[in-house]
């Protein structure tokens, strides 16, 4: 039966409250200047118009065509630095850090001196909560990345109550984008969720120019039983199998935490975990989040009686092998998640081939982590309770060291094998690694060969790779 749940219609009458301010924001915005005149007498600001989109309402929207951000629509929201993920930003509500230009929403870092002589940094964040929240729909962000090693800009959104399902992640997180200022012809589009955490990712990598140069559309469209990220309406990432759970209790009734209010927030981090600090190369003249505009669009009803589907795990080969093409007999592409997948991250530079039964990695530059270059092999069923045997063969140009491991991208990256360092030769050797799988079953297990940051570009060369069950 199709209906509308009671929080939904709540939050579309809260909308209707707002529409005055928030359908027409502009026309609303008549500050006078010290003559007497209005902003709008002296000259006239553009309006932007919104477009209709096929089978959806347009719930509501920014343009920031306005002076001012529209805090009927948008808090600041200040933190200390520190406040999360070991960033180095203190979120201000002062309008050097959060202002409008030209039609656009700006978030500036902005670094100065401290008392004890260090790098202090200021940011921005805004957040819809309590103003323009709302359960289902498709938002949809124009917005323009700084560049910038540690400036790390994200669309993201958080649900109203974050203790309704238990904190983070049991709550719940969608992330419509996440650049790092480092490597801007990478975005990432993210969902949390469970206990044990969980996430999924996609992401979408630019040739030949970068998501800082110009203005890119991020978007989500989130509906009871399914997810769909886009970046510039390609399709990115689609999640349909999410949970939630308190420690040592059964799992929430799905499609829980994903079936509460969630909000809009956007901010510009600056450090932290995973871009790293700022360094001598970071232009923060140049530190500016650029936003053109944010639309949140619902479609009249939503089907709420969804069930989780059943995982599917790919298939042992006959031979009992978990890895498809480990005896690498067949030339394939390895720009893709079919069976082997070459990937670069974090100033990593190089590629990689099979000829003759032999994968070969060829590096040009090896990054700054250990996955700056590394080649890997999604999608293996890890079934609890279960004991693998890992067995290849492996050799270099020279002597230099790789970490191999199997991962769980899609259970917060924990690991089934630990990362566990080998040291090749020039002369083949065979390497063997058992482990057994404790954690709750996975159907996207993830072996990996991780070659970055190892004070060496010499070529890898592995062959004969076997993942089996051992009795």
């Amino acid at each position: 039966m199709k209906k509308k749940s009671l929080v939904m219609m709540a939050a579309m009458a809260l909308s209707l409250i707002f529409a005055g301010c928030n359908n027409s924001v502009a026309d609303n915005v008549t500050p006078e200047d010290g003559e007497g005149q209005t902003v709008n007498d002296q000259e006239e600001v553009a309006q932007t118009q919104v477009p209709e989109l096929e089978g959806y309402e347009l719930l509501w929207h920014d343009e920031f065509d306005s002076d001012t951000l529209d805090e009927s629509i948008w808090n600041y929201e200040p933190h200390e630095p520190g406040w999360t993920n070991e960033e180095l930003q203190e979120y201000t509500v002062g309008t050097d850090n959060v202002f409008l230009r030209d039609g656009k929403l700006v978030i500036k870092a902005i670094m100065t001196e401290g008392e004890n002589g260090n790098p202090y940094y200021t940011s921005g964040k805004v957040t819809s909560q309590n103003k323009e929240d709302f359960m289902y729909g498709k938002v949809v962000v124009s917005a323009k990345v700084p560049e910038g090693q540690g400036l790390w800009p994200a669309i993201w959104m958080m649900p109203t109550d974050e203790s309704y399902y238990g904190q983070w992640p049991k709550c719940g997180e969608i992330d419509i984008m996440e650049v790092l200022g480092n490597q801007t012809d990478m975005a990432y589009c993210t969902v949390h969720y469970g206990e044990p955490h969980a996430e999924q990712q996609g992401t979408y990598q630019l040739n030949g120019t970068t998501f800082a140069e110009d203005f890119h559309e991020y978007s989500v469209e989130w509906e009871p039983g399914e997810m769909r990220w886009y970046i510039d309406n390609q399709l990115v990432l689609t999640v349909n199998d999410w949970f939630t759970a308190e420690s040592g209790q059964d799992e929430k009734p799905y499609p829980a935490p994903f079936n509460q209010t969630f909000f809009v927030q956007m901010n510009l981090a600056v450090g932290g975990t995973w871009p790293g600090n700022p360094d001598e190369t970071t232009d923060f003249e140049k530190a500016e989040f650029e936003i053109d505009y944010v639309r949140v669009y619902q479609k009249p009803e939503y089907d709420t009686n969804v069930e989780k589907p059943e995982a599917e795990f790919r298939e042992i080969l006959p031979d009992g092998n978990l890895v498809y093409n480990g005896d690498f007999a067949e030339a394939e592409a390895l720009d893709d998640e079919e069976n082997w997948y070459f990937l670069l991250f974090e100033g990593g530079e190089g590629s990689a081939k099979i000829e003759d039964g032999v994968l070969t990695i060829s590096t040009e530059a090896m990054g700054s982590v250990d996955y700056s270059v590394q080649i890997v092999q999604p999608q293996l069923p890890m079934i609890k309770g279960t004991s693998y045997r890992l067995t290849f063969e492996a050799c270099a140009a020279e002597e230099r060291d790789m970490i191999v491991c199997v991962s769980a991208p899609t259970a917060g990256w924990i690991r089934y094998l630990e990362d566990t360092r080998l040291s090749m030769t020039t002369e083949w050797q065979t390497y063997t690694y058992d482990f057994t799988m404790t954690s709750k079953d996975d159907n996207n297990g993830r072996l990996e060969f991780n070659m970055g940051n190892k004070g060496s570009t010499a070529e890898i060369y592995i062959r004969n790779v076997r993942i089996e069950i051992v009795e």
